[in-house]
């Protein structure tokens, strides 16, 4: 079954293709949509859901040079994949520095920050956890610890 946006006034033309059998996503195309609009020009980023299924989300994100997201969680699993740009992403006391080609993957449930440190365009993917969440499971995790055990990936400590 096939799943398409509806139209939004920041985004009159609408019908971009959310979830089918297969998707193609033109991350550049999307990139110079973000730019343009004038969520960008006023604001401090701008975003757009690329994909989203029953248990999935990819978001474009664009940042200006000192956007800030302050803390906050996600029950799902997230990843952030710095496609241009510099991110520091915080956790806790620790913070890492991720450049373009860097990608990150963090438990559901911890809370994070991050500061675009240049003009900065990531990917952020969260997936659902079915059941349980699991952060419960990993409440001690640390990007340290994630690193240790294999499941952080390239990363600068700062």
């Amino acid at each position: 079954m096939e799943k398409a946006n509806k139209a939004t006034s920041q985004r009159p033309q609408g019908d971009r293709i959310m979830d089918a059998q297969l998707v193609t996503i033109k991350l550049p195309s999307f990139i110079k949509q973000l730019k343009s609009e004038k969520a960008w020009k006023k604001s401090d980023r701008n975003s757009i859901t690329v994909f989203k299924s029953g248990g999935i989300s990819i978001v474009l994100i664009a940042l200006h040079k000192g956007a800030e997201m302050a803390k906050h969680t996600s029950e799902g699993i997230v990843s952030v994949q710095v496609l241009k740009g510099e991110l520091r992403f915080k956790l806790n006391e620790q913070a890492v520095k991720l450049r373009k080609g860097y990608l990150l993957k963090l438990n559901g449930g911890v809370p994070h920050s991050l500061q675009a440190k240049k003009e900065t365009i990531f990917l952020l993917t969260i997936t659902a956890i079915a059941g349980n969440n699991q952060a419960n499971h990993h409440s001690n995790t640390t990007l340290e610890q994630d690193k240790l055990n294999g499941m952080s990936v390239i990363r600068e400590t700062i």
